[in-house]
């Protein structure tokens, strides 16, 4: 019997942070992303997969949950890496401008694209409020009223070429702090595809 016919209401989000060659970080991140503020195992969130490149020094953490649960999960995961990850000090070949760098939310099953939209505007919010040094951009559903695209904001970020980015103004908080780095917040406009964590024997992740 499918998910949405028992009435489960589940999305995920590939969270992709600044780290790989520091496995104790990385697992860190996510076991912060499963528990609950007791400090108990969450039972509605998972960590479905942890994908790691040493060379991008890159990690894609992907965290299913119910949708109401799913952005308390991800803050969590977030605060870690904002306090584990400084990108004074990061190395990597693959472009990367934020400790955390981007935090895409997918619809799995009985949540529309416009909810996950909401989940994400939401979750920049209790960024602001729990890490007030850091600097938020929107995409897609997030991303009101233009709904820009993945490439369009990365293209006028200078996403792949840019290093220096203290002179822009991010949409949510402060002047981006060197340590930090920017953080990409958005509801993905593509479908969700279980594909987009494996690669090729040999190959590299792609990242978003």
């Amino acid at each position: 019997m499918s998910s949405s016919r028992l009435g489960l209401r589940l999305a995920a989000c590939l969270l992709n942070i600044s780290e790989a060659r520091r496995k104790n970080i990385v697992e860190n991140i996510a076991k912060a992303a499963l528990l609950e503020k007791n400090g108990q195992k969450h039972p509605e969130v998972s960590v479905l997969n942890i994908f790691s490149d040493r060379d991008y020094n890159r990690s894609v953490i992907t965290i299913a949950a119910s949708v109401d649960d799913l952005g308390n999960s991800v803050l969590a995961a977030c605060l870690e890496a904002f306090q584990s990850i400084n990108m004074e000090l990061q190395e990597g070949v693959h472009p990367c401008l934020g400790a955390v760098d981007l935090i895409p939310i997918y619809p799995l099953s009985g949540v529309s694209v416009e909810e996950c939209g909401a989940v994400a505007r939401s979750l920049a919010e209790s960024l602001l409020l729990r890490a007030p040094s850091c600097s938020l951009f929107l995409f897609g559903e997030a991303d009101l009223p233009e709904k820009r695209t993945l490439v369009q904001r990365r293209k006028q970020l200078g996403w792949f070429t840019r290093r220096d980015f203290s002179a822009l103004e991010p949409d949510l908080g402060a002047a981006p702090a060197r340590r930090c780095g920017l953080t990409a917040g958005y509801r993905h406009t593509s479908p969700w595809l279980v594909p987009r964590q494996t690669c090729p024997r040999g190959g590299k992740d792609p990242g978003p």
